[in-house]
């Protein structure tokens, strides 16, 4: 009865061969100091089988947090000693996998997928083909959808590389391609940033295609109505029959009320919106599986089942899922993914508040103050919506440390927990903002300063606009409130240079 302790004889490990055998090591040590138990008798005593016992201690590959500690219980020994143990283990043995060792990962984590990695995007089969059908009928068309319902990767993964090849669209007849795909994200300043590509390009039958993304930035960032209704009406010229564009854009379903105070948006979307919603089991399978077959990886069944059952009723579950897997992929055994490499990710939750806290707590103490503030700087606080992430500038990131600025931004963007785009810096998914307890903490202690901040922000543009005219300026009420929200910072109550 091999595995139960009285039978065939445990092969010989040497602890000296990595973490693996080390850590079965020490769990037969254990097993041995309380009298060798049988692996029956133990196992009469968890919730687990005589064979995951034995195979926590075969030192073949490490077990699952669970067995370690179920096996540590039977043997009335220091859990919180023995998780820490694991979790070194699991670590060192990730790090030995050469995971970080210049392969491209399968997963994209919290950021976004762009169209180069179409060949890694699955799961979404018939809502690219729905858009597509839809975008070809319609000259304006919507997507709606919660955050996290992967609108951003839709567009850029799904949509935009089936534009680029024509003959895979929609419809009998192959459509023809577009003379321009642009991509944009509304700002602050929707007319003044992106005026100059707001009109399709000249002696040319072909459409221009506008993909504007994260379109309830015109809510959450712009302050002037009329920048907005001049940028909206200048995307609703595409719907004159002469038009020769298309404009596709993204929404947070929660700023639909918003864009319904827009009588020509309204018009515009009554037969031309797409719903986002939950992705099936079957499709969460798919985007759970085909990148890793698609790098000639494996996932581990037992793996894909507890994600699927994880995720599947997970609101705004799918850039945790792809944070997570991106994780495991780094702790992944071989070309395997494993549940064991997961739970040392952190599992579902835990992945992202792992990453994000291993790299602040390796962050110098100067460096965490200017962290925390680069972070909350790209944050717009919610005004009876969630929060949102905010794009900003290098310059508005002066904050008088440029060295520190610099390394800290790199750790941050190489953890893949911000992203570099055209010049400006954003959260790499608003998920971020509420699966990080320390980032929730920042955000709530300074909701009311962050919320002067961004109008003392709008106030500056808008001086600026104007020649730096003199009335323009803060005065009485506005300013006393302006210096008193920023009388703890280390100019004096006065904004660094690269804050306005």
């Amino acid at each position: 009865m091999g595995g139960n302790g009285v039978g065939r004889r445990e092969r010989r490990l040497d602890p000296e061969a990595g973490p693996v055998q080390r850590f079965a090591a020490e769990l037969r040590a254990l097993r041995e100091s309380v009298g060798r138990p049988t692996y029956r008798t133990m196992a009469d005593k968890v919730p687990f089988s005589v064979t995951a016992l034995s195979q926590a201690a075969a030192g073949r590959q490490l077990p699952t947090l669970a067995v370690t500690l179920a096996y540590v219980d039977v043997c009335g020994d220091d859990p919180g000693e023995w998780e820490r143990r694991w979790r070194a283990a699991s670590a060192e043995a990730a790090a030995l996998t050469g995971a970080d060792d210049g392969t491209r990962p399968p997963y994209r984590g919290l950021t976004r997928y762009e169209p180069d990695d179409a060949a890694l995007f699955f799961g979404r089969d018939r809502l690219v083909e729905r858009l597509d059908g839809l975008t070809r009928a319609h000259r304006f068309t919507a997507v709606f959808g919660p955050s996290g319902s992967g609108k951003s990767s839709l567009l850029r993964a799904g949509l935009i590389p089936r534009l680029r090849a024509p003959s895979a669209g929609a419809g009998t007849h192959a459509a023809a391609a577009p003379a321009a795909v642009r991509v944009l994200t509304p700002g602050a300043a929707p007319m003044t940033t992106h005026a100059d590509r707001l009109d399709p390009v000249p002696d040319t039958e072909a459409d221009t295609w506008l993909i504007v993304d994260q379109f309830e930035e015109l809510y959450t960032l712009c302050a002037d109505p009329a920048e907005r209704n001049a940028f909206v009406g200048r995307l609703l010229t595409a719907t004159a029959a002469d038009s020769r564009l298309r404009v596709v854009v993204a929404v947070r379903a929660d700023f639909l009320g918003r864009c319904a105070e827009h009588p020509g948006l309204t018009a515009a979307l009554q037969d031309a919106t797409l719903l986002a919603g939950p992705m099936s089991r079957e499709e969460l399978r798919e985007a759970v599986v085909r990148p890793a077959a698609a790098s000639s990886l494996v996932v581990e069944r037992a793996l894909t089942t507890r994600l699927l059952d994880e995720v599947e009723d997970a609101p705004g579950g799918l850039p945790l899922m792809s944070h997570a897997l991106l994780e495991t992929w780094r702790h992944r055994t071989g070309r395997t993914l494993t549940v064991t490499g997961y739970e040392a990710a952190g599992g579902l939750r835990g992945a992202v508040v792992r990453t994000a806290e291993e790299v602040y707590g390796e962050l110098t103490a100067p460096q965490a103050g200017l962290a925390r503030r680069i972070l909350l700087r790209l944050v717009a606080p919610g005004d009876g919506t969630p929060d949102t992430r905010r794009p900003a500038g290098h310059a508005e990131l002066d904050l008088g440390d440029p060295d520190g600025t610099r390394a800290v931004l790199d750790r941050l963007v190489a953890a893949r927990l911000l992203t570099l785009d055209d010049g400006t810096v954003e959260l790499a998914h608003e998920a971020l903002i509420t699966a990080w307890p320390r980032l929730r903490g920042w955000i709530d202690a300074e909701r009311d300063r962050l919320r002067v901040h961004r109008a003392l922000s709008e106030a500056a543009r808008t001086w600026l606009a104007l020649g730096r005219e003199n009335a323009a300026l803060y005065a009485g009420s506005r300013l006393a409130a302006a210096r008193e929200a920023f009388a703890h910072e280390p100019r004096g109550g006065e904004p660094a240079p690269g804050e306005l």
